[in-house]
């Protein structure tokens, strides 16, 4: 697998997640359906240490079970349904694989952000199992996934365990020592938080070489103005809208 990147002006967030339940395969195939050829999702894992798309530590927001995702198994998660909170048109859905989620993404001819995002403890082992899954599955043919994380320590063993899987600092508030954190790490792009990125810190991080994403994107104006400034990946949960917001 390569390590080499070129970021998507839109990115799905958590597949479309103004249109269809997030990090289900059915909001992957809403994020195509809009024409985004790329879409970030969540990779966690579950008790007998699958590497599943969860966003929350809790069950509870998506699929309505109280317990955490690291406490059920895949085949009881698999009896969940994840799309019934979203809408009625979309009861049934289940927590995808990260498995059934990229073989999905190669039929699609889709590009992945897969954020590592593990429960208390996890952070290493999320990652370890996540690489084992990916070298089963994706291609070397194919474009290298961007691999993105707020713990250090999944970067780190990103770096260590697959240093050529491009990585992605995701931040909420730019901290002074960013560059340094980037620096170590081998990171290829820094992911800023929309509401709390400045103009200055856009043209910081440019120009310190850094491919640049902000997430999330909904509001038209918004998208525009981060264009402006010198954004080069808007991540949203409604990329049909703001595709034509920047068209």
């Amino acid at each position: 697998m390569s390590g080499t990147l070129s970021l998507p002006r839109i990115m799905g967030h958590r597949g479309a997640a103004a249109s269809a339940p997030e990090n289900t395969l059915a909001g992957i195939r809403k994020a195509a359906a809009f024409g985004a050829s790329w879409v970030e999702f969540d990779v966690k894992l579950t008790a007998d240490r699958i590497p599943v798309l969860m966003h929350d530590d809790s069950l509870r927001r998506t699929t309505g079970d109280d317990r955490p995702a690291a406490d059920v198994s895949l085949a009881e998660m698999k009896r969940l349904d994840a799309g019934s909170w979203f809408a009625a048109d979309f009861a049934g859905e289940t927590v995808p694989t990260l498995k059934e989620t990229l073989v999905l993404l190669l039929e699609l001819g889709m590009a992945a952000n897969i954020e590592i995002k593990p429960s208390p403890g996890e952070d290493a082992e999320t990652v370890t199992r996540t690489i084992a899954v990916l070298e089963q599955v994706w291609p070397a043919s194919a474009p290298a996934p961007l691999m993105s994380s707020f713990s250090l320590e999944s970067l780190k063993t990103l770096q260590e365990q697959s240093p050529n899987l491009p990585r992605g600092y995701l931040i909420e508030e730019l901290p002074e020592d960013w560059r340094a954190v980037a620096e170590r790490l081998g990171c290829a792009t820094i992911h800023h938080y929309a509401k709390a990125v400045t103009k200055a810190q856009v043209a910081e991080t440019k120009a310190a070489g850094y491919g640049l994403a902000v997430y999330t994107v909904n509001d038209p104006d918004q998208a525009r103005e981060l264009i402006d400034w010198g954004i080069d990946c808007l991540i949203t949960d409604a990329p049909d809208v703001i595709a034509e917001a920047i068209s």
